[in-house]
């Protein structure tokens, strides 16, 4: 085991010898503690952790971590606990290795519910100690490195997990390096003969453009020393093959195509250097329009710092430039973990409060949502490669993911200014919500106190931040929604026997009998068909049932009811329709037409129904369809626009369904107060010569 272990010493010489003595004793407790285990290889379990403390090492981290990194598994995976751990090597390296160990004592309801609970508590972890999601990242790096071992199907699986979250979250922490790597494996244990069909022909590239590839290096070393600007080093960096294999895939070309599989790295002392190196190369070779990025004046949310320009080179090869300082360039390959490496300059400052920020983003994502899925389906939103950098007026920068709309950037800006967003002035243009923005436009997003997030904002927004805020008021709002109207539901319920109104005592009853907290609950359940409410008023003592039927009274609907309250798409009822409503349990009251065929038949099958009716004044549009019988000819659909526009109704879509040279049928989807105006809407385009008929659909 001692050859192990030497595998290791010889890349602690950074550290102290009391530090490494404290490595040595955590590496006799790890091999202990795993003595009798095996890898799928067939190797001495210890061989993952000592690799996994190597990669820590060649990191140049703290020696806690290194300690955590041999450790890490030993709670998850053999009898020693947690309090174990916190005697022998303190209370850091215990909660490191708490939150690097899994959920394994819990019952999951599948693969990605235990891995979404399982990501949900390292995220929790990993704000209070950064460190945690490091050596997770390692260590999946080394499982990778040691995939052909497993079975196939756990391959794929894994690789899949690597590709969608491991992966992007290094790159989001800017471990550039790592996040390529596990990009790469990832892609070779999910498509073996892609990535081996790519691997050949970058090869065959390499082969072919060689003594181009030196020309041009000798040429930026000449002209760099020419113009005295001081470098470091200039080399070659070739293209990862997934990202060759992203592109290829998202711009639907094949790899002939491709301009930049090779680029280079020009790594220079200071700042001011990187600008001048950037003019040098623009006098070497001419630059390709539109491909300059400057990361250095607008870092990367990660804290991603270089130059980026693509150059046309010699023969037609296009090549990219990348400009950085050493200090920048170990910030790529290390991101966070350069924090260690670099403690007091301002690239490793720079990266530690970005990434600090994303995860106090991430807790305030996991506080609001309620599943572990439905978190870290949010959380992927957010791992994007790409970002777009806009302004406010008072000319903050703000990082969104690619395609965000304005209404992100509200969101981004504030909880309360993302729900009560309006309009926005983009670059002094009033723009609406939906508009997607572009890097380097100013956004003024305009509020009103009144104004609040309907359902089709989910379909606006881009970041996950934004859509767990919109979920988290919708779901509020829906709840209220729900108490209020099991409030009205029970009232009515009330009235049909002798009891006038519940008072404090009836309810303590109710409570009591149900085991229930709070009256809110059960108001919910009863407007979710989870409770029936007569059964509810019988648990009073002094509550009596009325000896007569159903009373005449009904539940009015006022249309303000928000969600609690839904409309039947069978038959789209709106006010002026005889309705009748079917209380479907965990939805609520569905409202129907009273003749509707799926109202009959429910009420045949004996559900539940409720007694509506519309309230004398109703608020709202509601949707209506009509199905139009036409003549073919040109302008009758800008004839159908108008007659709806003079109605003043509103046109929610057209959909032509079938047509002939000489006949359509055209299926109008509309928004109208009541009936009255629908009347109206359908009298004007009956009006018009080319239409035979028309007619509500579907009843």
């Amino acid at each position: 085991m001692d050859e192990i272990y030497s595998t290791l010493e010889e890349k602690l010489g950074y550290l102290n010898s009391q530090q490494i003595q404290m490595i040595y004793q955590a590496f006799l407790f790890a091999e202990n503690a795993h003595r009798l285990q095996k890898r799928a290889s067939g190797d001495p379990y210890i061989i993952h952790p000592v690799a996994v403390a190597c990669i820590l090492a060649d990191m140049k981290l703290d020696y806690l971590s290194i300690v955590a990194g041999l450790l890490h598994d030993v709670i998850e995976d053999t009898p020693v606990t947690k309090n174990e751990i916190l005697d022998h090597f303190g209370e850091v390296v215990a909660n490191l290795v708490d939150g690097l160990s899994k959920l394994e004592n819990l019952v999951f309801k599948s693969i990605q519910d235990k891995q979404a609970q399982n990501f949900r508590k390292m995220v929790l972890a990993m704000a209070s100690d950064i460190r945690v999601i490091i050596i997770k990242l390692v260590d999946r790096l080394h499982n990778m490195r040691t995939i052909t071992a497993l079975a196939p199907q756990k391959r794929q699986r894994v690789s899949k997990e690597t590709l969608e979250i491991y992966a992007p979250i290094a790159k989001r922490l800017g471990m550039h390096d790592i996040a390529l790597e596990l990009e790469d494996l990832g892609f070779l244990g999910s498509y073996p003969v892609r990535y081996r069909v790519i691997k050949e022909a970058i090869a065959q590239v390499q082969g072919r453009h060689t003594q181009v590839l030196n020309e041009i290096k000798n040429t930026f070393q000449q002209k760099m020393i020419q113009s005295n600007v001081p470098f470091s080093t200039i080399f070659g960096r070739e293209k990862h093959i997934y990202s060759i294999y992203r592109k290829m895939k998202n711009k639907r070309l094949p790899f002939s195509d491709l301009t930049d599989v090779y680029g280079f790295r020009i790594l220079v002392d200071q700042v001011d250097h990187c600008y001048r190196a950037l003019g040098v190369v623009h006098s070497a070779y001419k630059p390709v329009p539109a491909r300059f990025k400057d990361y250095i004046a607008l870092p990367k949310p990660n804290g991603y710092q270089s130059i980026h320009t693509v150059l046309f080179g010699p023969h037609g090869v296009p090549m990219e430039v990348q400009i950085r300082t050493k200090e920048m360039d170990n910030m790529a390959n290390y991101g966070i973990a350069a924090h260690w490496l670099y403690k007091t300059t301002d690239e490793a400052g720079l990266g530690l409060i970005k990434q600090h920020a994303w995860l106090k983003g991430l807790l305030e994502i996991q506080k609001r949502t309620g599943s572990s899925e439905e978190f870290l389906e949010n959380v992927k939103i957010d791992l994007f490669p790409d970002e777009v950098y806009v302004f406010t007026p008072k000319g903050d920068v703000i990082e969104l993911p690619a395609g965000s709309s304005v209404l992100d950037l509200a969101y981004a800006i504030h909880t309360d200014v993302g729900h009560q967003a309006v309009v926005a002035k983009v670059d002094r243009q009033f723009a609406p919500l939906s508009a997607r923005l572009k890097s380097g436009q100013t956004i003024e997003v305009i509020t009103s106190q009144t104004n609040r997030p309907t359902n089709n904002w989910l379909d606006i927004v881009k970041s996950g931040k934004a859509k767990s805020a919109i979920r988290q008021y919708l779901k509020t709002q829906h709840r209220q929604s729900m108490i209020v109207l099991g409030g009205r539901i029970l009232t009515k319920a009330i009235s049909q026997g002798e009891l006038c109104q519940l008072s404090d005592r009836h309810w303590h009853d109710i409570l009591t009998k149900l085991g229930v907290k709070s009256k809110e609950q059960i108001l919910q359940e009863i407007a979710l068909g989870i409770r029936n409410a007569q059964e509810v008023i019988g648990l009073c003592q002094d509550y009596q049932q009325a000896s007569g039927g159903e009373l005449e009274q009904r539940l009015k609907i006022k249309g303000s009811e928000g969600m609690a309250i839904e409309y039947a798409e069978c038959c789209m009822p709106i006010p002026g329709d005889q309705i009748n409503g079917l209380l479907r349990i965990g939805r609520g009251i569905i409202v129907h037409q009273a003749g509707c065929p799926h109202l009959l038949k429910a009420m045949r099958a004996q559900l539940q129904t409720v007694a509506v009716e519309w309230a004398p004044y109703v608020v709202g549009e509601y949707r209506v369809y009509l199905r139009i019988e036409t003549l073919n000819q040109r302008g009758v659909l800008a004839m159908m626009a108008l007659a709806v526009s003079d109605a003043k109704a509103n046109i929610d879509d057209i959909v032509v369904e079938n047509h002939t040279d000489q006949q359509a049928v055209v299926l109008l989807k509309l928004k109208v107060a009541d009936k009255a105006q629908l009347a109206s809407v359908t009298r004007r385009i009956e009006r018009i010569a080319l239409v035979m008929s028309v007619k509500r659909s579907p009843l």
